[in-house]
């Protein structure tokens, strides 16, 4: 929910990043995902082989419905890839399918902002929900000062930019772990290699954007919370 004063101005920049960061995911995965690999074997192969050769053989990779709608499942340790990354050959495909097995490796390791960040995912989910109609609820109805409604809303939000701050390093070392396995197995090089890269860092740019768009919203919401002062 947005509504319209001048603390709006606040999120310009963070929707223009966002917008940036969309056109380019779609750009360079069109890209990538037309440029076949040298070692010609598919995402769901790739995966299940770095998985097997990382000691995490006993996850299981899974076709999922959709496009990029990738994702590893801790709970039950299952690594799901779309039907685009499952089947292809493609630079784009060993480069996001390399990603979400860094993320089963994480889960392994016991990586710690992974841990910290599936803790904090039901009450960030939780929060996101309900924060904004709490917020504005009790922002829209209260004639004199905060209320303590906007205060609850302003608390949930926090918890959900907290998970989107911790998702950050995540991600980050998610795609860092992949690039070293493409490299170490042999799986991509050079240019290859610079086209995961690409990939992976074009991905990251959306989650920049997202924690981004999520800090500024917070700081929004303080503001106008301070404005009933």
């Amino acid at each position: 929910m947005l509504t319209w004063n001048y603390t709006m101005l606040l999120l310009i920049p963070a929707m223009i990043l966002a917008l940036y960061a969309q056109g380019k995911v779609r750009s360079t995965y069109k890209k990538y995902s037309s440029e076949f690999t040298s070692a010609r074997i598919s995402g769901a192969e790739a995966a299940s082989q770095i998985l097997g050769a990382s000691g995490a053989g006993f996850v299981k990779v899974e076709k999922v419905a959709g496009h990029l709608t990738d994702h590893y499942d801790p709970r039950q340790k299952v690594l799901r890839l779309s039907e685009g990354v499952y089947e292809s050959p493609s630079i784009a495909a060993l480069g996001i399918a390399a990603h979400e097995a860094g993320h089963a490796l994480q889960h392994q390791a016991g990586y710690a902002p992974f841990h910290l960040r599936s803790v904090i995912y039901p009450a960030a989910r939780f929060g996101s929900t309900l924060a904004f109609p709490l917020f504005f609820i009790g922002f829209f109805f209260s004639r004199k000062g905060p209320s303590v409604l906007m205060d609850i809303g302003i608390l949930l939000f926090a918890v959900a930019v907290l998970f989107s701050v911790i998702t950050l390093p995540v991600e980050f070392d998610a795609s860092r772990r992949a690039l070293a396995l493409l490299r170490d197995g042999g799986y991509l090089r050079g240019k290859e290699l610079d086209g995961a890269k690409k990939v992976l860092s074009a991905a990251a740019l959306t989650y920049i954007a997202a924690t981004t768009m999520a800090v500024l919203q917070l700081l929004r919401m303080v503001m106008m919370r301070d404005s009933r002062d």
